[in-house]
């Protein structure tokens, strides 16, 4: 988390959700990020070698604006998404909100947990 902001912006998908309290219960993981809006977001086992994150900061701009205007013409009953369209109009284009969180991410952990715990040696993992 190295770089973030105390707050950060990652779009995630409305129909699906991890419990905070299922994850709590399983002593072999650790919840890195949270937000009491979003729910989940980063989970690693305790030795920081396998991550499970359920945001989606690899979105384009549309791209959640694509499943949303989808499931609202199948007549689904769907919220808008949260925080996404400016003035809460989905008329207006999306504000890209998290990309720089998503490069700070991905470079935390492929510098971290991957170039400086993996070993020149394969065979040592």
């Amino acid at each position: 988390m190295r770089g973030l902001d105390d707050e950060y912006y990652v779009p995630h998908s409305r129909h699906t959700t991890v419990d905070r309290q299922d994850i709590a219960q399983v002593k072999q993981l650790q919840i890195i990020s949270y937000s009491e809006i979003a729910g989940v977001h980063i989970v690693s086992d305790m030795d920081c070698r396998q991550f499970f994150v359920t945001g989606h900061s690899e979105y384009d701009r549309d791209t959640l604006a694509k499943e949303y205007f989808r499931d609202k013409n199948k007549g689904l009953d769907i919220e808008k998404p949260y925080n996404y369209f400016p003035n809460d109009d989905e008329n207006l284009v999306p504000n890209m909100s998290w990309k720089s969180s998503a490069s700070i991410i991905f470079s935390n952990w492929l510098n971290y947990f991957v170039y400086q715990k993996t070993p020149y040696d394969l065979s040592q993992l």
